[in-house]
Formats: C-alpha cells, structure tokens, sequence
C-alpha cells in the first residue's frame, strides 16, 4: 500500500506503487489532460516515474511556474527530431534552456540557411501534430556510448563518456528519434504547440575555440499564444531600442576594429555620460563618500598579493618594461586598499567610504563583446568602504537607500534583488559567514523590500546583494551590487587601531550602482528609446527659422537660452521648415522652437515638445523659464 499526500493535505492511497499518470488520472479526468509532470517530495520528474513509498505528490499543469521551463525543454528535443528528419547526417550536441527559450548546437557538412530553419520549424510542427508519446529509458552507459558512435553520433557519445560514473544514464524516446538526457520531458509532443524558431549563430564545441564550430538554433517556446505574440512585440520593440542602432542614428559613439571592445564617444554621447557622472558624483559627495583616482597599470607583485594574477589572469592585459610585468587593472579593488594603507587608521576613522570613476580593462573575448553593453574598456562607479564587522548593518541599509534613489532618478522603479550566499569553495570561518550573510539580510529586511536568496552563488571571500533592475520592456539588467570581503583587506595588510589598541582588520564592502557607465548608458539609451529625459538630452532644444530673415533672432534667441544653461542649437539651413521639423523629430530631441515674422516681432518661439505637442507663442523669458525648471537634474533640489 502506498499512500500519497496532496497539496491540499487530502491523502489517497494505492495497492500498487502508481505512477503519476495514474496519480492524477485518480484524482480526475480534467486533471490527467492537464499534468505535464509532477513532483515527488518536491522532486520534479515525469509522469511515467512511479512513487515508490509514501510520498508528498504534486502535479504540474501550465499554471505551475516550473511549465514553462519543462516546455522549452521538451521543445529543444522537438527541434532536434526534426533536424534528423531533414539532415540524417546532422549531428545533435546540446540544447538547453535559455532565458526565453532555447537552443541546440548541431554539427552538420554546410552552414544552415534561413529557408532550412522554416523547413525545421514546419517539420516541429508536423512532428508535435503526430503527438508521440516521449518515452524515459535507463540504459547501460557502455550500450549508450555504444548505441550513438553506431549512430554516428559521436558528440553524444563523448558526452555520455564525461558524465560521472555514479549517475545513472537516461535516454528520451519519441517514435525514432532517441537523445540522451536527465530530464524530464512532458508526456507527448503533442503538448508543445507555441513555439517558434529565431536565429542561427555559430558557437565552439564546448565553448573551446580549439574545437569544431558548431551551428546553433535558437528558438522561443510558450504555453499560450498570446504570450508567444506579445514576446515577439517585445522583440521588436527591443530592435527599434538596441542602443547601437540608435547610437548611430543619434550619432552618440561609434565602435570600430581599431579598439575592439572600446568606445568613441561622440560629442552629443559624451554629454550623457557626463550628466550621468556628475549627477552620480553629487550623490555620492551628499552620502559620505571621498572620491580617489589610482593608476591604471599596477605591478604585477600587487596582483599576486591580491590573488588576481592567479585566478584572474587570464582577463588581465598585461605589458613588461624594465624587466618588470604590469598589468592594466581589471578592478580598482587593489588599488583603493592601498590609499586605505596610508597612514595608520583608527577605529574613529571608520566607516572610510572611498569611490571612483575608475578606467578598468578587462581581455574579453571577441565573440562576447556586444556594443557598449559588453566592452573591454570601462569605466566603473566604483567604491570601497572599509568599515568594522558591527558597522556593515548601517553601511549596507545606507547603500541600499542610495541605490534606489539613483534608479529612481534615471526612471527605473522596480528592482529585483538576490542575496547570493555562501559557496561551497569559500574561505573564512562558518560563523563569519552566518554573520555576514545576517547583516545583509536583516538590512534588506529593514528596508521592506522583497529578496531572493541565492544559494551558493556568493563570492568565495564573502556574500552579496545583487540589484537588478526592469526596464520598459520587461527585460532584467543586474547593475548594482554590494559585496561583503573578508579578504582582500588581509591579503594586502589593511588594519586598524581598534578601541583596546589591538590591530585588526577591516571588512571591505564592495560596491556599485549603475555598474559600467558604458553599460548603464547602453540601458538608458535602450529603456528611453533614445528620447532622454530632458536633463539628460544631449540637445535640449533646437531653435529653427522658417526664412533667413529671422536667422538674427534666432541666434539671440539661441544664446538667452544657452546663457540660461540649456543645451541648445540653431538649425539656419535653407530647407523648408517641415523638413527641419521632421529631421530634429527624428532625432528626437525634446523642444522644437519654430521662429517666423510673428515670433520675432513678439520676440516669442512657437514650440512643439517632442512627441507631438504643439504650444502657442511662447515669450522667449518664459520658455527660458519653462526649461530651466524642466532641465534640472533630478538631485537639484536635494
């Protein structure tokens, strides 16, 4: 007799072990349509897996938060079925799930086209239609690795050839089509009916450039339509928003072969990146923090003290000059430890915030660089504070309300955060940790904000809060981040002089808010769709004649405006003034001052606000007025 526990504490009991089909086929008709899996004490598995003993049981439907990902899971194996049917002599490698979807890597003798992905994509469909049951084997490892060289498929073999000796080797059958993985997979392909393929790319045999390249399909799945239409609305919204499309459209930086990974900023691009810097610096000034700037190429002894050069160093760039190595910093972390070291430090001194705008290099590699996003040349808003372990609390919830407040000002309302706790590979003792990770929940806790932990991801010398933020797409970006260090501080001799004299060390919280400016402006420009809030346009107004009889005034006017401290220029070309008007709107810059005969006289601008908007006559001292109050930063009046 087996008895199983449901969720709603309801118990129900079998002569023999069931399987989870059977569990729900028990339970109602509805039900056994609807389960795609279900969990054994919590263990996600397949519904042909038997409960053994007495057991908590749950059933997955597509209203249970782990569907979707069992979708896009079943879907990978969906798309590689039908390669095989198209290509035989394709070989299948991986295909896991991704953010959003999937994809699979295949080895095949000529490059796919995108009329062999529509080919595929139909094929997964007529393969879903034929609903075939997707059936769990356990096999032999050496009949395994026997069964797929026989195939031809020698990548699979070279994967099951890896897996540790103790894990039990499983197999997925749907009609011919066989591929190995742990899984599980939903019952039948006829329950994969949203899906979609998106893109080719290439990528290495275990991401190693010394092995084959590889042709990777990705593809997209969803339990509803509906979701499928409005992610694909996303997508293209996304393209209208990539920051390096508008970067040349709105002629903000450039990127080019000559410095892979590094960014030309352009006059109008660099005026964001100062309004975002400087805004940053006076929050930064108001909060207790002293800005520092330390070298950008630092002996190769001061790396190896700090454990980079042995677990870093193969993102380092490095230079030799007088027989001695130097590396470019990747960090400003060794460097800040050092201006910390001079002078003797006492307890009075704590907590020492210190934060630049450091210039750091990291040797990225070529195929992971993505516009501005991902770059090799950056600048951080770095900073360290050095504090004693009973100051971390107030540090950490002093941070936290900084960070808000800087998303806030940019636009960015939601937050996600995640404390990342200890990994298995750490230094420090266990009571350290305890500590350390109490103090950093309790301080999200005293700020009523909602947090996930994220088991084993910390860093090895201390936890972390991770701080994402959600654009106006939906999509996620983790900018900011507080790191707890126990150390850094000892490695490269940081003390000081605690209240009984004694000598001790400080702890060292890590920290950034927007990450790399590179990559935050990147966000900006994608999240605002280019049109920057007014205090942070590039140009804020620009001031149009219709005839070049009002050239004159426009020039005075232009310059009232600028003596005002708004960002402005005139457009005096000889075109007609609804090419002008068209121009400037698609560049999208926020106010559009037309200037004809009547305006001159009334010594007045006809203004259309970007988006449309059109204002009577304005007196020029009241839109100098206007403008001023809309342009200043959002920290003016702190």
């Amino acid at each position: 007799m087996v008895t199983i526990r449901l969720p709603d504490g309801s118990h129900r009991s079998f002569e023999q072990p069931p399987t989870l089909a059977e569990v729900a086929a028990g339970i109602g008709p509805g039900l056994a349509r609807a389960a795609i899996a279900g969990r054994i004490d919590g263990r996600l598995l397949d519904l042909s897996r038997r409960v053994e003993s007495d057991a908590d049981v749950a059933l997955v439907t597509d209203k249970d938060h782990d569907a979707l990902e069992l979708v896009r899971h079943s879907t990978a194996h969906l798309l590689a079925h039908a390669v095989k049917e198209l290509f035989p002599e394709a070989q299948v490698t991986i295909g896991p799930v991704v953010d959003d979807g999937f994809y699979y890597d295949f080895s095949y003798k000529r490059p796919f086209s995108p009329e062999d992905l529509a080919a595929i994509e139909t094929r997964m469909g007529e393969i879903a239609a034929r609903n075939l049951p997707i059936e769990r084997e356990v096999w032999e490892r050496s009949d395994a690795v026997r069964f797929f060289k026989e195939q031809g498929e020698h990548y699979k073999a070279q994967i099951i050839e890896s897996i540790p000796g103790e894990e039990t080797i499983t197999l997925y059958r749907q009609d011919q089509f066989i591929d190995l993985c742990r899984g599980p997979h939903v019952p039948a392909t006829g329950r994969l009916r949203v899906f979609k393929l998106m893109k080719l790319a290439g990528a290495y045999w275990r991401g190693d450039a010394r092995n084959e390249m590889l042709q990777r399909i990705y593809g997209t799945a969803w339990l509803r339509k509906e979701d499928l239409d409005v992610y694909l609305h996303r997508l293209e919204e996304a393209e209208k928003r990539d920051h390096r499309r508008l970067g040349r459209q709105l002629d903000l930086f450039h990127l080019q072969d000559d410095a892979p990974g590094m960014v030309f900023w352009h006059p109008r691009g660099w005026v964001i990146w100062q309004q975002v810097e400087q805004y940053v610096r006076r929050r930064l000034v108001r909060n207790g923090y002293q800005e520092v700037r330390t070298p950008m190429v630092l002996d190769r002894t001061l790396w190896e003290r700090s454990g980079h050069w042995e677990n870093y160093r193969d993102h380092m760039f490095t230079t030799h000059s007088e027989e001695r190595d130097f590396a470019v910093k990747p960090m400003n972390c060794p460097g800040h430890v050092q201006i910390y070291n001079q002078g003797i430090k006492s307890y009075r001194d704590l907590p020492l915030r210190l934060a630049e705008f450091g210039s750091c290099h990291r040797n990225e590699p070529s195929g992971a660089l993505h516009g501005i996003m991902r770059v090799r040349g950056f600048v951080q808003d770095d900073a360290h504070i050095f504090c004693t372990e009973d100051q971390v609390g107030d540090e950490a919830a002093a941070f936290i309300d900084l960070l808000r407040q800087i998303y806030r000002d940019f636009g960015f309302e939601e937050i996600l955060i995640k404390l990342a706790t200890r990994p298995a590979k750490r230094i420090g003792a266990d009571d350290a940790w305890d500590r350390a990770e109490s103090a950093l929940g309790q301080a999200l806790d005293g700020k009523g904000l909602a947090w996930q932990v994220a088991p084993g991801d910390g860093a090895f010398y201390g936890p972390k809060v991770e701080f994402s933020l959600k654009d106006s797409l939906g999509r996620v970006w983790q900018c900011g981040t507080l790191q707890l260090d126990f150390s850094l501080p000892e490695r490269l001799g940081a003390e000081y002089v605690a209240k009984d004299n004694s000598r001790r060390i400080p702890v060292m919280l890590h920290r950034a808010i927007l990450g790399s400016l590179e990559r935050f402006i990147g966000i900006l420009i994608e999240h605002h769709a280019g049109a920057m809030p007014l205090w942070l346009a590039p140009v804020q107004a620009v001031v149009m004649n219709i005839t070049t009889a009002q050239a004159g005034y426009c020039g005075e006017a232009a310059a009232v405006l600028a003596q005002a401290g708004v960002r402005v220029e005139t457009d005096l070309r000889n075109e007609k003034i609804s090419y002008k008007i068209r121009e400037h709107s698609l560049q999208k810059l926020p106010y559009l001052l037309v200037v004809g005969d009547k305006e001159v006289a009334a010594k007045a601008a006809a203004v259309r606000i970007r988006g449309g908007v059109d204002l009577e006559q304005v007196p020029l001292d009241a839109l100098v007025q206007r403008l001023r109050a809309e342009a200043a930063p959002p920290d003016s009046a702190a």
